[in-house]
């Protein structure tokens, strides 16, 4: 159901609008004036305002600079009763969506309204498809450790070393192997990535290396593997330290060799393929516990990269917050919320077990759960 706010200084003009429009079905707000009108606009998501231009404290011109300068994705219709061509053309190149005389006539009015909620849904598919289609997140951080990861990759990417990541679940690690892939010659290629932890040990060769037909049960159709959908681009093995044995030994093969073999066939494909690793083990301590080869080790870690934890980088968490509540605002179509300093004092106190995933987490449900301004009251109670 989409919210309207109604500002006008006319009650009667204001209550034949709320029951022309609630009975279209649409939830309504009132104002009287244009300084309410811009407390509540400030306070609240409205998917349409309906503005006068001639009321006491703040004009409908003022409210409708003051309101897309906060918010210019919400659809601001004007109507007034003492309004000319000049007028109209001064709230159109101010940002209004439309412009009506008073009084308005009924059906034009519900045209105008839902032409600027369809508006305000393409204004939104559009944001989420940008978001869909954008390379890389921006790596965000000013702390020692953010800034050697940073000057590595602009060293490391443009070769074809081979790179190994560590560091804990949420701290990043993914981000780094995509700006490894982004600048690196092989950025027109494709990035192919690989959660090793989450497919079953029986399937892990299937997946890299893809399968005939008939080469077991369930092989109804010849599968093609990650390393050949990775031809000429990037391979990022996510959780390389979950994959089984006899995986390794065929990764292993593909490296020295350049060729990798189906599930199933006999028939040697070349490959040309960067491998970027992550994990969140150990893997020397995998290797003398006998889960992890030490030559696929050696094969694989040509450079290290440790990502710190959040914890580690606590300075970078002021960055890092006030990037996050730009994207969720953003995301939702509404003003980025401002946090208060004790509220950022209290988050950088906290022990964060999940690193930057659990700091983004917060923050989302921070956004969504406070009021106007997240206090440090909203993060003692939601964190």
């Amino acid at each position: 159901m989409a919210t309207i706010l109604i500002i006008d200084d006319e009650r009667a003009i204001r209550k034949t609008l709320v029951e022309i429009l609630g009975f279209e079905g649409y939830k309504i707000e009132e104002a009287a004036d244009g300084e309410e009108g811009l407390k509540k606009f400030q306070s609240a998501n409205y998917d349409v305002v309906l503005c006068d231009i001639k009321m006491p404290k703040l004009d409908g011109i003022e409210f409708l600079s003051k309101a897309t300068a906060i918010n210019s994705d919400v659809p601001i219709i004007m109507i007034s009763g003492h309004g000319n061509i000049e007028t109209a053309v001064e709230a159109v190149k101010k940002g209004a969506f439309d412009y009506i005389s008073k009084p308005p006539d009924l059906n034009r009015l519900l045209i105008t309204i839902r032409n600027a909620l369809d508006r305000n849904t393409l204004v939104k598919e559009t944001r989420s498809l940008k978001r869909k289609v954008s390379k890389v997140q921006e790596m965000i951080g000013e702390s020692d450790s953010i800034k050697k990861i940073k000057d590595t990759i602009e060293k490391v990417a443009p070769t074809d070393a081979r790179v190994m990541i560590t560091g804990e679940n949420g701290s990043g690690k993914e981000l780094v192997a995509r700006w490894l892939h982004e600048k690196s010659n092989r950025a027109e290629g494709p990035l192919i990535e690989v959660n090793c932890a989450a497919i079953p040990g029986e399937l892990i060769e299937s997946e890299l290396f893809g399968h005939e037909k008939g080469s077991f049960t369930s092989a109804i159709k010849q599968r093609i593997g990650k390393f050949e959908q990775a031809n000429g681009g990037t391979l990022f093995l996510d959780e390389i330290g979950d994959m089984s044995l006899s995986a390794q030994a065929k990764v292993l093969r593909a490296l020295q060799e350049g060729k990798i073999t189906r599930v199933g066939g006999d028939k040697e494909i070349a490959v040309d393929v960067r491998v970027v690793t992550a994990t969140n083990k150990d893997l020397l301590q995998e290797v003398e516990a006998k889960n992890f080869r030490l030559d696929l080790y050696h094969r694989l870690g040509v450079i290290l990269i440790h990502v710190p934890s959040l914890n580690d980088r606590k300075g970078d968490i002021p960055l890092l917050v006030d990037k996050f509540l730009e994207d969720i605002a953003a995301e939702y179509g509404q003003a980025k919320k401002e946090i208060d300093k004790k509220a950022l004092e209290t988050l950088n106190n906290h022990n964060w077990t999940g690193s930057i995933r659990e700091l983004r987490n917060v923050v989302e449900r921070l956004v969504i759960l406070s009021g106007k301004a997240i206090t440090e009251d909203d993060v003692k109670s939601y964190v």
